[in-house]
């Protein structure tokens, strides 16, 4: 083989015949990863929508809050603002205020309510954080991935270059090549699910921030109104 022929050998491949051509240990390999890959996608997007949502609807809720007279009057219309972490928040206040005021006759525990508030944030952030392990696993787990069949690639190219008898670029480039799409697949399927999942990360401390600002703004709403 000439050395002008060797590049037009290796044009002819296209990654599609690459792939069909793989071993089976290989072609599995690649499954994994697209597998990955396809899972992280849908849940980049799946996040993507619950967090506009959250977003949107905090702003209305926050909105339609510093309107409001009474607590009372707002405990009647936050139905009207779901799906929203901040109404979720306001309905484990509100029921702690309610109690109290049933009880003793006013808001007299003012820890116990600050308590019932942090209940409605972690219980919201739980809802955020859903699925964010997910992109975690796969930006941290597919590269090791990609770098298993990179290295069984590169072990099947020896193999076949010992089985050639010769130093021949046509008995080493099918393993090599498994071995390159398989990092390049690692890398596809990590990448992007490193970056949203540290993109979410900030998405979800901005959402928290919110709620504890609102936590702080319920306590003295409820002081005001209710003359605690």
């Amino acid at each position: 083989m000439t050395p002008l022929a060797i590049p037009a050998f290796l044009l002819q491949l296209s990654i599609w015949d690459m792939v069909s051509r793989s071993k089976p240990l290989p072609m599995t390999v690649l499954a994994i990863l697209l597998l990955f890959s396809i899972a992280s996608w849908a849940m980049i997007f799946s996040r993507w929508m619950v967090f506009s949502r959250a977003r949107t609807a905090n702003a209305r809720f926050l909105r339609a809050f510093r309107r409001s007279a009474t607590l009372d009057a707002m405990a009647s219309a936050v139905e009207q603002y779901r799906p929203c972490p901040l109404a979720t928040v306001f309905e484990f206040g509100y029921e702690e205020v309610a109690r109290q005021i049933k009880n003793n006759g006013t808001v007299g525990n003012k820890v116990a309510l600050e308590r019932t508030l942090q209940l409605g944030m972690s219980e919201e952030l739980a809802k955020l954080e859903r699925h964010m392990n997910w992109l975690a696993t796969t930006a941290t787990v597919t590269p090791f991935i990609g770098l298993f069949g990179t290295v069984w690639g590169i072990i099947d190219a020896f193999q076949g270059l010992g089985m050639a008898g010769s130093a021949s670029l046509r008995a080493v480039a099918p393993g090599i090549s498994e071995a390159l799409i398989a990092t390049a697949m690692g890398l596809a399927a990590a990448i992007p699910a490193a970056i949203f999942y540290n993109y979410y990360g900030h998405v979800i401390r901005e959402i928290g921030a919110r709620m504890e600002d609102f936590g702080l703004e319920f306590l003295n709403t409820s002081e005001r109104s209710l003359g605690g």
